[in-house]
């Protein structure tokens, strides 16, 4: 199983050897250097790979960095031992990156921390699976919207909204995406497939307000989900006192199905005078180990016509069915995110604790120590939207400069946007932290 460690990291270039001693590393620096120093342990004299190469890309690092590439290290070597089934190696070596790791330590050793708790889930899994472990074991099916509606998770999660700048970044560029095509209509509608706390729809309101060759006389918001009907009402009372004070005059209604099956047109209230567009961030990936629903869903969306269907999604492939592939993403994945934490946020901090357990956490148990309907958390590339996009009738419209340059201007205003990295993907944004995607942004229209 350990080639399957060496391909994938086969994309790993060998770093430069700094021109300063202790030069910081980002988490994905520490990861691939961790990933050299695995497949140089691994590896016979026979193979084309070059040790002094290897060797010069750990010269000038700090004891702390050489910790950190090690702990990396002792953890793909776990990761691997639980691929060959050596369940106790695998264990033992997880019990030696629990001593290196914290979840109070710097984004290394945070990552690791939540990376190991998810492996030894995986290692129980496993081991029963093949009847070595015997007796009742408890499915962990975690429900991540209900983390992110949960009374507990809302100040820390517009906490975190606030300080990193790639959020904030592809929401003001998504709705900026959404107002080119809505903004000269009196009437607008947008359906929100994914409302949560609603901050989107303050930015909208506050950009269709400021417009005065193009003044609206009514904005409709509908809020589209299975639960949490009463925390939506509450968002929505939010937003209604907001436009009250800018007097726009703003109505919001709610569609709860249990059930996605029974989302229909009917529901929505539709007035031909409005300009209609659909916003979602992060709202379709719960849907993908349902294909029935999201085709569904898909096809109720094309039913209204809308003008825009805007998206936004994790712009990472964590779907593969293989185990391996899976983790090394989430790995690179969640180390850039860990990393944005430390730079934007202080260590102390308490939004930045629970949002890392509770949220970040749970989410890497999901994508590495479950399968099957258990595992919850599925994001794809946006290659693989292109593709299930297309069966719609679905085009994707280029997202121009303007929403770009909204995109970059936004990341600027922060002390650390800096470290944001903005790509086009076709006519798509990825928006990213020292060069890893983090979100995609993508506009399309229908047939």
């Amino acid at each position: 199983m350990y080639v399957f460690f060496c391909l994938l990291f086969m994309h790993i270039k060998v770093m430069e050897k700094p021109n300063e001693i202790y030069k910081k590393l980002s988490t994905d620096e520490v990861i691939r250097l961790g990933g050299e120093r695995f497949i140089q342990s691994r590896s016979s004299t026979s193979m084309s790979i070059s040790t002094h190469a290897y060797m010069d890309s750990f010269s000038g690092l700090s004891d702390q960095q050489l910790k950190d590439v090690q702990l990396i290290e002792i953890f793909l070597l776990s990761s691997e031992k639980l691929t060959q089934q050596q369940f106790e190696k695998s264990s033992n070596l997880l019990d030696w990156c629990d001593e290196l790791s914290s979840s109070l330590g710097n984004p290394i050793q945070r990552v690791v921390y939540y990376f190991s708790k998810a492996l030894r889930a995986k290692i129980d899994k496993e081991a029963r699976r093949i009847g070595l472990f015997t007796g009742p074991t408890m499915n962990h099916v975690f429900d991540m919207e209900g983390t992110i509606m949960s009374t507990t998770s809302t100040r820390s999660l517009i906490s975190i909204y606030q300080k990193l700048p790639f959020y904030q970044a592809g929401r003001f560029s998504g709705v900026a995406a959404l107002v080119d095509e809505l903004s000269r209509s009196k009437r607008v509608h947008v359906i929100d497939l994914s409302i949560r706390h609603g901050i989107q729809i303050l930015i909208l309101m506050q950009s269709l307000a400021s417009q005065h060759r193009f003044r609206i006389n009514h904005l409709k918001v509908t809020a589209v989900g299975t639960g949490f009907e009463e925390r939506i009402k509450q968002t929505g009372d939010r937003l209604k006192s907001f436009a009250e004070s800018m007097h726009l005059s703003f109505s919001f209604s709610i569609v709860i199905v249990e059930d996605m099956l029974d989302f229909n047109k009917d529901l929505l209230e539709l007035d031909p005078r409005e300009a209609l567009g659909v916003y979602s961030a992060y709202g379709l990936y719960s849907l993908i180990a349902q294909q029935d629903r999201l085709e569904s869903l898909m096809k109720v969306i094309k039913s209204t016509k809308p003008r825009v269907m805007v998206v936004c999604e994790v712009a990472a492939n964590l779907n593969s069915p293989n185990f391996v592939n899976r983790l090394i993403e989430a790995l690179f994945h969640f180390g850039a995110v860990f990393d944005a934490l430390e730079e934007c946020m202080d260590r102390e901090d308490e939004n930045r604790g629970v949002t890392e357990s509770m949220y970040l956490g749970e989410a890497i148990r999901s994508i590495v120590a479950t399968e099957g309907a258990e595992r919850a958390i599925r994001h794809v590339s946006i290659d693989v939207w292109r593709k299930f996009f297309a069966r719609f009738g679905m085009r994707e419209i280029g997202l121009g400069m303007s929403t770009l340059n909204q995109a970059k201007l936004v990341a600027g205003k922060f002390s650390c946007g800096s470290s944001c990295t903005f790509d086009m993907d076709g006519k798509s944004i990825v928006i990213g932290w020292k060069g890893t995607p983090i979100e995609c942004l993508s506009a399309w229209k229908f047939a």
